[in-house]
């Protein structure tokens, strides 16, 4: 079975390939096409949604838009070719599940395949819930990375750590984990792409309004499922170690991440944040998430296996 994990593992690289490829075909084609019907960036009034031959015009009045994607072209056999990746990834964990006899959530290899698992889970639900394929440009080479970062570990299963033998627990702990950080990999690409808006003037990239709108969205999605997250992992801990919390330094990046996070949503919500300031704040925010799942290689602690 574990062959099988292998095989799906890098069909789903090549899917990933294709999509990213397919994506940005078809946004250079719309940039080569003629002057845009409606320039990106700036606020307020109609948006274009999707990507070059598939995008659609669509009243913006307050947030995220869903529109008709027309079928049979170029972005919509890319958006296909994601799904098709995401079912066989989903395969390939589950070969790898019964192969070795317990929840691929132990080493850093599985984490890497687990990470990118959630980000394109998260991808493929925030474009098919608002359509906005825009974010593929960014999202699917951070898939990509993960991917072909994943392929220089080995695969090869070890026998579990004492610590890892609590599989409940680190079973949510770790898939909170994986579905909050996918859900992050949207903001941020949302954020980058709404700093980019006013420089770019290509068809088919969304108002910042909408990019606004979605990379709060997600954030809705990645806070709570972080403080999960820290909650389980504080059980598990204690289980695994007899204490709840020891500042272990992938434990201290954790609730780092978890803090900025937190801050983008409270100041929203309370001081009404937007524009750059926000989506900076997010930016950063996923960057503690990269460094939460890389730092423990170099600063060592507990959780140096993952």
């Amino acid at each position: 079975m574990l062959e099988y994990s292998q095989a799906l593992l890098l069909i789903t690289t090549g899917l990933v390939v294709v999509s990213t490829i397919a994506y940005l075909g078809a946004f250079f084609a719309a940039r080569m096409s003629r002057a845009a019907a409606v320039p990106a960036g700036g606020t307020g009034g109609s948006v274009v949604v999707g990507t070059g031959d598939g995008e659609r015009t669509v009243e913006v009045t307050g947030g995220v838009q869903r529109a008709p994607i027309k079928r049979f072209t170029v972005t919509w056999w890319a958006a296909k070719s994601t799904q098709l990746a995401l079912l066989l990834l989903t395969g390939s964990l589950i070969a790898r599940t019964i192969a070795t006899g317990h929840a691929p959530f132990s080493n850093h290899y599985e984490f890497a395949i687990c990470f990118a698992w959630g980000m394109m889970l998260a991808q493929v639900v925030f474009e098919w819930r608002y359509r906005v394929r825009t974010v593929s440009i960014i999202v699917l080479p951070v898939i990509l990375a993960m991917l072909i970062y994943a392929s220089t570990l080995s695969y090869q299963p070890s026998p579990l750590m004492p610590a890892l033998q609590n599989s409940p627990l680190l079973t949510l702990h770790v898939f909170t984990a994986s579905l909050g950080y996918g859900a992050a990999v949207v903001s941020f690409a949302a954020a980058v792409m709404y700093l980019l808006a006013p420089h770019v003037r290509w068809r088919g990239w969304p108002r910042q309004e909408v990019l606004d709108d979605l990379a709060y969205r997600a954030t809705v999605v990645t806070f709570p499922m972080l403080t999960l997250m820290l909650i389980l992992g504080a059980l598990w801990g204690n289980v695994a170690w007899g204490r709840y919390w020891g500042w272990d330094p992938k434990e201290t990046a954790a609730l780092v991440t978890w803090l900025i996070y937190g801050a983008y949503l409270h100041a929203r919500v309370t001081r009404g944040w937007r524009g750059n300031r926000a989506a900076w704040l997010l930016i950063l925010g996923f960057a503690a998430v990269l460094f939460t799942y890389l730092g423990n290689l170099f600063f060592g602690g507990l959780h140096s296996y993952a």
